[in-house]
Parts: C-alpha cells; sequence; structure tokens
C-alpha cells in the first residue's frame, strides 16, 4: 500500500546508463513515506490517495542555488517564511540560502541559528551557506562539514553587507585545505574602488551601473580566484557569471570552476532594462548588453553553464526608489524564475530537459546531495508539476515575497508550475497553498565522496 500513487506522469529522468542525458517517459510514481519507492506502470497497486498529472511534465522538485531571505537582522525586506512560500509557490523545493544577514553567518552557532528558524517555518527544503571571514579564514576547512551547509560563500566584492575578502593571505587561508566547494561572488573590489566615480556620472540614473561594475572587474576577479583554485586544488563555483569574456574564460577552466547565471541576466539586457525599470533592476554584478547576453546563452546551450540560480535579493520599494546610487543592488526573484525560463523553452532558446539538468540534476550533483535531484527510487518524493502549454501573467497577488514587487510584474509567459510536491504531500495546487511549513535539511554526501 503507497501513501500516495502518481499516475500518467509524463517525467524527465536521468537515462539510467548515463545520468548526464534526461530521458522523457509516462510513468507511475509510488510513493510511501516521503520517498520515492516504485516508479514504473503501477496498475493494480493499492495507496491512500491517487494523483492523476493527467499527461503534465512531472520534473524532480527544482533546487534555487542562490537566494538572499534577509534573516536574522533584515526581516523588514524578507525573511525565511516569506522567501520559502515564494519558493515553493514558484515550483521550487529546496533553496541554498546565503551568508550576508546580521549578523553574517561565519560560525557553526550561526548557522544553527538559522537551521532552527528555517525548521519552524520554512515551507520547503533548506541549506545555508557560511560566509569567508576574517575570523573565520583559518578554520574553514574545520567548519565546512557542517550540518545544511553546501560550503562557503566568498565574496570578493562587497554588494549588501561588508563581506569582501580581498588580500592575497587571507584568499589562501580560506583554499587552503579546503574540500568543498566555495562558491564566490567575483568583483575585483579594489577595481571597484577605482570606478566608484562613475556610478556619479550625470545624470544620475542606475544606467550608470555596468559602467561602474564593468565586465572587466568581472574578468579580472574571476581569472584571479581561478588561479588560486588550481593552486590549492579547491573547487569553486562562479555565481551570476554576466560577462563574455568571463564566460569564455570560465569555459576553459571547467575541471575546477562550476558556472552559474541568473534569468535576470538571460532575460534583460541593458540599455533599454534600465530605462524601463530604473534601479529596480540593479543588480551585483550588473545586467549587461545584448554581446553579454548571447555569449551566456551560449555557454547555456553549450553546456558551460551548469545552473541557474535566481540571487532572489529583495529590498523594499522605498530603498529601490532611491536616487542611483545610494540605491540598493538586488531584486527579488525566486518565485520567478522557473515560469520565466520556461518562456525561454517555449520560445525556443532552451530545451526542458536542460532545464532539468539546470534546476536539478547538476546542483544535486556538484553540491553532492543526498537523494535529492532526481526522480529515482530511494529519493526524496519532491516533485515540480508543470503545464508548459499554460498561458499566464505574471500578478503583483500572486507574489508571497515580503518586498511584494517584481520587475517582471505583468509580464505574459507560457508555461507554469501548477503543483508542488514534498515528501509526497501537495504543497501548491494551483497557486493554491495547502498545509503547513514542512520544509527539512538538507542533507550532503562528506566531501570525501568528491
Amino acid at each position: 500500500m503507497y501513501d500516495l500513487i502518481i499516475k500518467k506522469a509524463r517525467c524527465l529522468l536521468p537515462h539510467p546508463q548515463n545520468e548526464n542525458q534526461v530521458i522523457e517517459e509516462e510513468l507511475d510514481l509510488g510513493i510511501k513515506e516521503g520517498k520515492i519507492e516504485k516508479i514504473g506502470g503501477l496498475y493494480k497497486a493499492e495507496a491512500k490517495e491517487v494523483f492523476s498529472a493527467g499527461g503534465l511534465y512531472v520534473l524532480p522538485g527544482l533546487i534555487d542555488t542562490q537566494v538572499h531571505f534577509r534573516e536574522p537582522g533584515l526581516e523588514y525586506k524578507e525573511d525565511i517564511s516569506h522567501g520559502s512560500l515564494s519558493a515553493v509557490k514558484g515550483g521550487i523545493t529546496a533553496f541554498f540560502e546565503m551568508p550576508n544577514t546580521v549578523p553574517p553567518t561565519a560560525q557553526p552557532a550561526d548557522l544553527e541559528e538559522k537551521i532552527k528558524r528555517a525548521e519552524k517555518k520554512s515551507w520547503c527544503d533548506f541549506a545555508f551557506y557560511l560566509g569567508a571571514v576574517q575570523e573565520n579564514k583559518n578554520i574553514l576547512s574545520d567548519i565546512e562539514n557542517s550540518p545544511a551547509c553546501p560550503g562557503v560563500k566568498l565574496f570578493l566584492g562587497n554588494s549588501t553587507g561588508n563581506m569582501a575578502l580581498e588580500d592575497e593571505e587571507s584568499l589562501h587561508s580560506v583554499f587552503s585545505n579546503r574540500k568543498r566547494i566555495t562558491a564566490i561572488h567575483s568583483e575585483d573590489e579594489s577595481l571597484l574602488r577605482e570606478r566608484k566615480a562613475l556610478a556619479y556620472t550625470e545624470p544620475a540614473h542606475a544606467k550608470n551601473h555596468p559602467l561602474w561594475r564593468s565586465a572587466e572587474v568581472c574578468f579580472i576577479s574571476t581569472k584571479r580566484v581561478v588561479t588560486l583554485a588550481q593552486k590549492h586544488q579547491a573547487p569553486i563555483h562562479i555565481l551570476h557569471v554576466s560577462a563574455k569574456q568571463e564566460i569564455e574564460f570560465l569555459s576553459q577552466h571547467k575541471n575546477i570552476a562550476s558556472v552559474e547565471v541568473t534569468p535576470q541576466h538571460l532575460t534583460l539586457s541593458a540599455p533599454n532594462c534600465y530605462e524601463e525599470y530604473g534601479s529596480f533592476v540593479q543588480m551585483n554584478p550588473p545586467i549587461r548588453d545584448k554581446a553579454h547576453q548571447e555569449a551566456l546563452w551560449k555557454a547555456v546551450q553549450s553546456g558551460v553553464v551548469d545552473m541557474i540560480g535566481s540571487d532572489h535579493a529583495p529590498h523594499t520599494k522605498e530603498e529601490k526608489l532611491k536616487t542611483y546610487p545610494a540605491s540598493p543592488s538586488g531584486m527579488p526573484g525566486v518565485q520567478t524564475l522557473l515560469p520565466l525560463m520556461l518562456d525561454h523553452v517555449n520560445k525556443g532558446r532552451l530545451d526542458l530537459k536542460l532545464l532539468v539538468q539546470l534546476l536539478a540534476h547538476r546542483p544535486a550533483q556538484r553540491f553532492q546531495l543526498k537523494n535529492q535531484g532526481q526522480i529515482k527510487e530511494g529519493f526524496k518524493a519532491h516533485f515540480t508539476i508543470i503545464d508548459l502549454k499554460a498561458r499566464r501573467r505574471i500578478e503583483s497577488n500572486w507574489l508571497a515575497s515580503k518586498c511584494a514587487w517584481s520587475p517582471f510584474e505583468n509580464w505574459q509567459v507560457q508555461g507554469w508550475p501548477v503543483f508542488t510536491f514534498l515528501y509526497g504531500q501537495k504543497i501548491v495546487a494551483e497557486d493554491e497553498v495547502l498545509g503547513l511549513p514542512s520544509g527539512q535539511k538538507i542533507e550532503f554526501n562528506d566531501v570525501s565522496s568528491f
């Protein structure tokens, strides 16, 4: 007797002989005690509940590898409850949250506090990065295997918060004896200081943002950090890659560095986005012109890009309306990630099988998640069920983020998350949220298995 059987599911699952490939099959899924117990034709099996997918695509529960939920310390912008609710409404079943909170997540006790909060109010599974700071740079190898921790986050340039490490000695300390992945915000802090005056070019406007935080700022930083990682044989993950020369360089160093891009950089381009949305699309690193965007798409389609993360980084409307550059960088995105990318699928820029790799298979593989990120017997019964034909408008009353805005409000998209399952339980059904928060700690394989 199963707890749940999902019938007639158009499943996207790993190829049995090659997990780097995705195959599509219409199957039944038998769920018991929160796990996938059986995949196949369950014609005579009994279950407490039967759900007919009706030929809809059933994806493995999707993972957002880069969010800022602002808790503790900045809950007026966002918190774990609202952020994770945004996630499940958008078809996301797990997130990695960043350490630039108040205080920063820099010690095991900080991590334990976040876990304690998330266990009470997260709607989906969770993990929290440890931040590399001066105070812990020499002990990261001792604490990198902390529970519910995907790795260490390193800021090479300041963004929200002041966590940048830039001197050579500190960076060598961060990478020494490290085995788990270091995720990196790659902008060169010294160049940012040198170029800061460009932000004040008249007239004051967010269109100056890519002038100040130029492609060269990212490229120089990424070359430097790849060299350091190679010296120490320490695996790295470069977040929100935005520049043509940077992505071309990273394509030659996949042996040490994995690559992440955002929906914003794939969807918006300068100068139009700044003229239309102003500081509401201001983020670090910036959205750049079409030439950079096309280079990112080429890297997605050729396999250079490993995953897509939303970089959900909300601020209040009042903060974003401040005159640039006093306006803070960042925008919400965890809830709109999947609708935007499904729209790209429908427009022919992206294959749905590749999207599953980018949002589930590769994050789980790269960060060594236990029994998560695939439709596979023995794995967690997390599913994102989508209607690829649905045409919807992204409306403000659908958004769950505490900041209550998105630059993508009123955008028409094709492709929509219609059901979200967590541990075999329906959490979202056609935009209606069901049950109570039930997220759990993401478990990771020990780094010795890398």
